[in-house]
């Protein structure tokens, strides 16, 4: 009786799963195909102070594109300017004092001392401005490549310290993927393999390539990760969109 019971058990639960199971699903090996890929711009970058002092302005807001070199962030530096000023009309004083000591010696009324301690007067002065200018340098924030802001971690008229971080950019127009793959998978891939990367948010499937791979497997993963470097029109989609990569079945086949 037992063993009836279990049989007709197992028939029905049988029955039940084949009932829920679908035409159009497929094994488990086929679905492991589509990866998830993340997207990522090639540049990603957070800026920090590299002064103490109040943001003055800031030049873009969130989403906002900018040039390579084009300022993103500046400090009020009135007291650093006033600074600089000073020491230029120190340097200038030092300058003038070092030619009058040379028209002095030709005319035989300054000796070589006079002339040597004007002129190290005069370079002292110099590399104080030098030093000032640099210095100033750090009341400007400059973007280093083409850009979008991608978030702001200070406000203007705040106060910041050395190092804060005051904004994050990235470099949206260079788009990239970056996915895991089983080690089985990886072991026929190669730079330049084809695969594509369906975006639910875009409704898009996107051509892409293998561009780097990883020289070393997850080992409790047992993946190995790649990057995956978009073909053509990438309209629609930014960093941190997650999709679907599929691989061809004769991608990556070794001849």
């Amino acid at each position: 009786m037992i063993t009836k019971h279990f049989s007709l058990a197992a028939a029905l639960a049988l029955s039940i799963g084949l009932a829920h199971a679908q035409p159009g699903d497929t094994p488990a090996a086929e679905a492991a195909t589509a990866l998830s890929a993340l997207v990522t711009a090639n540049h990603e970058a957070t800026l920090s102070a590299q002064m103490a002092g109040k943001i003055k302005k800031l030049h873009f807001d969130i989403g906002q594109q900018f040039a390579a070199g084009a300022v993103l962030v500046e400090f009020d530096c009135a007291e650093a300017q006033a600074k600089l000023d000073a020491l230029n009309a120190e340097y200038m004083g030092a300058r003038e004092t070092h030619l009058a000591k040379l028209k002095l010696q030709g005319l035989g009324a300054a000796g070589d001392l006079e002339v040597t301690l004007a002129a190290a007067s005069g370079e002292r002065a110099k590399s104080q401005v030098k030093q000032q200018e640099a210095q100033m340098a750090y009341c400007f924030i400059n973007a280093p490549y083409d850009g979008k802001v991608a978030r702001l971690k200070a406000r203007q008229a705040e106060n910041v310290a050395p190092n804060q971080p005051v904004l994050e950019i990235v470099a949206a127009a260079a788009l990239k993927a970056t996915l895991h793959v089983p080690t089985g998978t990886a072991a026929r891939l190669k730079p330049g393999t084809p695969l594509s990367i369906s975006f639910k948010e875009t409704g898009r499937k996107y051509a892409a390539v293998v561009s780097r791979m990883n020289s070393r497997v997850d080992g409790v993963s047992q993946s190995l990760e790649l990057e995956a470097a978009f073909v053509g029109n990438t309209a629609g989609l930014l960093p941190g969109m997650i999709g679907q990569a599929q691989f061809s079945d004769a991608a990556g086949k070794r001849k």
